[in-house]
């Protein structure tokens, strides 16, 4: 147990306690009013402990805060992790409960509902044998995702700011919303951002960062039919469920989540509706090699033409939207990001481990807009689900990772 214990601990409940559950297919920003009453108890926090330049932007739900230079030397770096929770499990109220001095078993979450989190069926509580576990009552989730992140990053603003003698250079701070339903960080304002580079903090498995994510977009698909009364439909009829199956069916068999991992691309249907008349597509598109990307985004182009010779032409359209790029092209040109990253990791104890993550972060999309921004797991296990929790020894562990990692850019130029 560390000097960061009962504060991680402390803010880790109260944040998660806070439903922030963000929304799909909502225009406003944030996609959810409650994601205030977290930035704004974030806010009245930071005031509290004493960093400067904290702002709340009541437009677009983002909280900053800087935490001034006391060094003549130093680049400056900057830190952002997201408040909102995912949207595949109910997301309030949330009831977080320590299990202290995990013994290694099955854990009962939930005993007026029988809820248990069986080992056998998340084989990563072996590692935490011993340790301090926060989980839901297993009727929600439970928001480790992404508010241990936040955690971690308060209790690192609270130790600057009581320790005036630890040297650091200028670190920036932002909390941002939607994260998990698209949003990647889009309000982010970088003129008020007070640093040129970041990190974010988000993702399973202590000591785990990435700097390559999928390149993505998603591809809608309308396909028109023409409807005449069955009985005398042959040879008039052009029903766009059976057209839509037929481009359905075009899509490789095995490039599909369930078929890949590691590197592997693919194609995911998200949704389809219809009638005879009209049919609606949706698919997303997700690859790390960028031409392999153009290639498929082509592919569904070719499929499109081909079904238009067969049938009418205007029968099927695709429109193809970008949604965000691999940050590697990005984080490629500031190799020492990921160098430092990797070395206050292994200084902190831990094994550094990288691999291309199969998603992407906000930091996709703010690398893109010209914030090179890797990312550091958060150290929890089993995000958006009910059995999420999280190890206080991992939201510990990444406050010693900021400070050595700061430690590191102190005696950079900036």
């Amino acid at each position: 147990m560390s000097q960061f214990y009962d504060s991680v601990k402390e803010r880790f409940i109260r944040y998660a306690s806070v439903d922030t559950q963000s929304a799909n297919g909502v225009s406003d920003t944030p996609t959810t009013r409650r994601q205030f009453d977290l930035a704004e108890m974030l806010r009245d926090e930071l005031l509290e402990i004493g960093v400067s330049d904290v702002f709340l932007d009541e437009r677009c739900c983002v909280v900053y805060g800087v935490i001034p230079s006391n060094t003549d030397s130093g680049m400056p770096i900057g830190y952002i992790a997201h408040m909102d929770t995912a949207t595949e499990a109910p997301g309030g109220p949330v009831r977080p409960q320590v299990i202290e001095d995990y013994d290694g078993g099955d854990i009962l979450l939930n005993s007026g509902k029988d809820i248990w989190m069986r080992r056998s069926d998340f084989p990563n509580l072996g590692m935490y044998v011993g340790e301090d576990l926060i989980c839901s009552d297993g009727t929600t989730l439970l928001g480790g995702d992404d508010k241990a992140s936040i955690a971690s990053i308060m209790t690192m603003a609270e130790y600057y700011v009581s320790h005036p003698d630890v040297k650091h250079g200028t670190i920036a701070i932002a909390f941002t919303p939607d994260e998990e339903v698209g949003g990647l960080a889009k309000d982010l304002d970088l003129g008020r951002f007070a640093a040129k580079i970041a990190y974010t903090l988000d993702g399973d498995h202590l000591g785990y960062y990435e700097y390559e994510t999928f390149n993505a977009s998603r591809a809608d698909i309308t396909v028109k039919g023409r409807a005449v009364h069955p009985g005398t439909a042959k040879g008039i009829m052009v029903n766009s469920i059976d057209v839509a199956q037929e481009f359905l069916a075009s899509l490789p068999a095995y490039e599909k989540p369930q078929y890949t991992d590691g590197r592997e691309g693919f194609f995911y249907v998200t949704g389809i509706s219809g009638s005879c008349e009209q049919t609606d597509l949706q698919v997303i598109i997700r690859d790390h090699d960028p031409v392999q990307f153009e290639n498929r985004e082509h592919y569904l182009a070719i499929v499109t033409e081909e079904l238009n010779r067969k049938y009418p032409d205007g029968t099927v359209t695709l429109s193809i939207t970008e949604q965000y790029r691999s940050m590697k092209e990005v984080i490629d040109r500031v190799p020492f990001m990921v160098d430092n990253l990797k070395r206050a990791i292994s200084d902190c104890g831990i094994e550094p481990v990288c691999i291309p993550f199969r998603g992407g972060t906000d930091g996709s999309a703010l690398s893109q807009r010209g914030l090179p921004c890797p990312n550091l797991s958060a150290g929890y296990e089993n995000a958006h689900g009910r059995f999420e929790y999280v190890p206080i020894i991992n939201m510990e562990k990444n406050v010693e990772i900021l400070l050595r990692l700061n430690e590191l850019y102190s005696a950079m130029d900036s």
